[in-house]
């Protein structure tokens, strides 16, 4: 029988981000599965957590049963007092999209100061869950972790329902989906939309606003560069409104900084759409020259270039799309993600007794 075990992650589960929608979909199908698993909801403040976090997260680990498996969200885990945890009398997994302290537009000396914490934390996990093989190969490469101690439980995707005919929106629809911070490099797709401007287009960015001053800075840009007829920021959108965003779309474009996996490019792949990213972090493992143009981090130039020409050549537009869909009809599930995970509850459990 399985052995029971606990998921900690901090804030809103249902909230609308790559990394919370992984997880929710991991914790669900845990259950559904019949690895009995349950929810240990934290404050939401983490990595960065207030006094009243640290004391809530000491609380509900006590409150636990002995020797209970944990899975500790990486918000948490890379973040969290290191006495703390190596006083943990229970098997410890530690979930982790990717280091804390690469996260774009950290000060020099927290980046510093998280790394650091998560690599002292690294030594008290029975193991390590990453959602792609560039994350595993960060943490043995820089954190010293054994290949051994990690598994990779590349996420699961839902197959959308598609239409028999798509009709794609008018002027053509340049989509990007990411929540609003520095590391999603809206910015860098503003300015490359700005050089295109003599070519028909309307785009819409579609994520959470999680660093209002990114978004503050964004609104201002765009008016600047005189794109505010033409790009929308839509926020949080319903999964319906989503796929029917992804339905209407002409290309993808997301230029970000950095991704530990990026499973918005997976689904932009479900739904057979030309890709233009950037070639950093997991993304060129996730999407390839079949199905996506990758060009460098912060060069809104290069950006420009590549969606000028899946806006103008249609025969590179069908390839990469046909592209898409083939890569997307072999995309893991989440029970593939889950068995994954159940997995290693079981082998971390059983070393323990």
């Amino acid at each position: 029988m399985p052995v029971s075990a606990a998921f900690a992650i901090p804030g809103d589960i249902k909230t609308r981000t790559g990394g919370y929608i992984y997880e929710c979909r991991m914790l669900e199908t845990l259950n559904a599965i019949g690895q009995p698993t349950r929810h240990i909801e934290l404050l939401p403040s983490w990595p960065h957590p207030t006094e009243t976090a640290a004391q809530d997260l000491a609380a509900k680990l006590s409150s636990l049963p002995e020797n209970m498996p944990l899975i500790l969200d990486g918000l948490v885990f890379g973040a969290m007092d290191t006495a703390l945890l190596a006083q943990q009398a229970r098997p410890i997994v530690a979930m982790l999209h990717h280091p804390l302290g690469l996260e774009a537009g950290l000060p020099p000396a927290r980046a510093k100061a998280l790394l650091e914490r998560e690599r002292d934390n690294l030594r008290h996990a029975a193991h390590v869950v990453v959602p792609s093989p560039h994350t595993r190969d960060i943490l043995c490469r820089e954190f010293g972790v054994a290949r051994r101690r990690i598994s990779i439980a590349l996420p699961g995707f839902d197959r959308p329902v598609l239409p028999a005919s798509r009709m794609k929106a008018k002027p053509p629809l340049v989509l990007s989906v990411g929540i609003l911070c520095q590391r999603k490099g809206h910015d860098v797709l503003l300015d490359a939309l700005s050089q295109i401007a003599d070519l028909e287009w309307q785009a819409a960015i579609v994520g959470l606003t999680h660093d209002r001053d990114v978004y503050e800075a964004l609104l201002r840009q765009r008016a600047g560069l005189g794109l505010e007829e033409r790009v929308r920021f839509t926020g949080v959108v319903t999964q319906e409104e989503l796929d029917q965003l992804y339905q209407d779309a002409t290309v993808f474009a997301l230029a970000t900084r950095y991704e530990g996996y990026g499973m918005v490019l997976s689904e932009a792949q479900l739904h057979g759409l030309p890709i233009l990213s950037c070639s950093v972090g997991a993304v060129p493992q996730t999407v390839d020259a079949n199905s996506a143009i990758l060009t460098p981090p912060d060069s809104p130039g290069a950006f420009a270039d590549g969606l000028a020409r899946l806006l103008l050549e249609p025969d590179l537009r069908d390839r990469l799309a046909q592209g898409s869909r083939e890569a997307g009809a072999s995309l893991p599930r989440w029970k593939d993600a889950a068995l994954i995970m159940q997995g290693v509850l079981q082998r971390v459990s059983f070393h323990r007794k």
